[in-house]
């Protein structure tokens, strides 16, 4: 009969166990030195090997040639263990076995001696399904058991296990395997099964168990039964649904050119094919990560779990952009994957989310801005490509907005208060203005119209937009306008604060911005 591959190369000792060094010298010391305790708790996610390591550590105890840390493998008591049938190793499912009927037969079972072996081990699997009146019933027995007793405790939520339990245990915690160590045992289960598999293929099965040997090693099970006894990267991701590089990429490349169409015609192609846009926004969360570490690491790392080929094209891509933008892709698409969760309309969300992406990437920094009064700039946005270069942004595409309407209205009404043309700067006030790449549209009430017209108003419409366009007046209602709040009354510092160039700079490019306090550094000094 069939064995499976993470059944067949399951660990039998210490020494063949991979990823959890820690555990492993601990314990073996632990047994060197003849210190074994009477309870332990086996913490972890899925697959890192709690239930094979409680194992190893029965027929460590109970080899004929033990304790010892390195077990024959050949006796009767390691042959049995290994098989899941020890006389004296009792294995206990917690999910199923978990009520309090359950560990009272448990206790009982205690106080009895090994049938052959030198200890009867309880290996508890699940642990944390126990529930509180089953531990309670196990408590006293766990505190003082016999001397020939020991229980290894497993479980993936160590927090749902009572305090006072753990406290009478000695606890380790798993960790995810490497990345790289999965793949090398990967690589060298592969050649001993007669499987052709190069490292891109091996690296795409190692991410899909995210740090799992056994979810792994079960990719590598169904690769081999899709795929044959050569494996290809391309059809190892399509079976398990994984997404590659290079459609991930896509999305990157449409924020560095601000590209909303090609964001939805990623969706639709998406959609077309039937893929899962849950678990597309997972991965492109993933892929964002794995960004922003490659830019702040600026090499490949063991940190981004990849192969040097892939971490090579994701540090051109990070390239790409600053570690402002990537934190803020990277937290906007967390949240687009937790909103895909419930939602009743998968692809308008994810449709929202990356337009939102995008539109976050023409946002500007603060600090960008106020750097731009320095060399007397008008705070223009720039594009992710242009801030990670540290150039200027290229010209935007028509349509798109070149600036605050606001800071329009307030250069055009200021130029015309300048020229003494106060009928115009009055129509102004009262009028809408709304502003594209080549065009600017008033929107005023009627009386006000008959100002908007003729080769003065459209000259300077020009001075304070700093360019040629097309403008368009139209009559309509308009809300009024809140009146500017009466400035309190003003010092001399005040006053000389308000009249610095600077200062009446930053109220040009934030319109609406009020200074509220003035206060004088030389107080402090004195």
């Amino acid at each position: 009969m069939y064995q499976v591959i993470a059944r067949k190369y399951r660990p039998q000792s210490f020494a063949e166990l991979i990823g959890q060094e820690h555990v492993k010298v601990t314990l073996e010391n632990a047994i060197t030195q003849g210190r074994i305790a009477h309870g332990y708790i086996f913490s972890g996610q899925r697959g890192t090997g709690k239930t094979t390591v409680a194992r190893i550590l029965a027929r460590c105890l109970n080899c004929e040639k033990g304790p010892t840390a390195t077990p024959c493998g050949v006796c009767a008591s390691c042959k049995e263990i290994a098989a899941g049938s020890g006389l004296d190793v009792i294995e206990i499912d917690a999910a199923s076995n978990r009520g309090i009927n359950e560990m009272r037969e448990l206790r009982e079972n205690v106080r009895f001696r090994p049938a052959r072996d030198r200890y009867k081990i309880f290996i508890i699997d699940e642990a944390h399904q126990i529930t509180s009146e089953a531990f309670n019933a196990l408590l006293k027995t766990l505190e003082e058991p016999p001397e020939w007793v020991v229980f290894l405790l497993c479980t993936t939520e160590a927090h749902k296990i009572p305090v006072t339990i753990a406290s009478r245990c000695q606890q380790f915690n798993f960790r995810s395997v490497d990345f790289n160590e999965l793949v090398g045992r990967m690589e060298e289960i592969a050649r001993l099964e007669g499987i052709e598999a190069d490292k891109e293929t091996l690296s795409v099965l190692a991410q899909a168990g995210e740090g799992s040997v056994r979810d792994s090693l079960s990719g590598l099970d169904q690769a081999i039964a899709c795929c044959g006894t050569k494996l290809n990267a391309a059809e190892v991701r399509a079976l398990l649904g994984m997404f590659a590089a290079e459609s991930l990429e896509r999305v990157a490349q449409a924020l560095a050119a601000g590209d909303t169409r090609k964001m939805l015609e990623i969706v639709a192609e998406l959609e077309a094919n039937g893929r899962s846009l849950q678990h597309f926004a997972r991965e492109l969360a993933r892929y964002f990560r794995n960004l922003l570490v490659l830019k702040i690491e600026g090499a490949a790392t063991r940190l981004v779990a990849a192969s040097q080929a892939e971490q090579e094209r994701m540090l051109a891509t990070a390239a790409q952009f600053s570690e402002e933008d990537l934190t803020r892709y990277l937290k906007l698409s967390l949240d687009l994957f937790k909103d895909l969760q419930s939602s009743l309309q998968p692809r308008l969300h994810l449709e929202m989310g990356l337009l939102r992406l995008v539109h976050a990437g023409r946002l500007q920094a603060v600090e960008e801005a106020l750097a731009s009064l320095d060399s007397g700039g008008g705070g223009e946005r720039q594009t992710p490509v242009a801030r990670a270069a540290g150039g200027v942004k290229p010209a935007p595409q028509a349509g798109a907005p070149t600036g605050a309407a606001g800071d329009l209205r307030a250069r055009l009404r200021n130029t015309l208060i300048e020229g003494k043309r106060t009928n115009l700067a009055d129509a102004i006030e009262h009028s809408l203005v709304t502003e594209s790449a080549n065009e600017v549209v008033f929107t005023i009430p009627k009386m006000y119209q008959i100002y908007l017209k003729g080769p003065e108003f459209e000259a300077a419409v020009k001075q304070a937009a700093g360019r040629a366009v097309k403008i368009t007046v139209k009559v309509g209602e308009v809300a009024p306008q809140p009146a500017p709040a009466a400035p309190p009354a003003q010092d001399e510092i005040t006053a000389r604060a308000l009249a610095h160039p600077e200062v009446q700079k930053f109220q040009e490019l934030f319109p609406g911005s009020q200074v509220r306090k003035v206060r004088d550094l030389r107080e402090n000094e004195a």
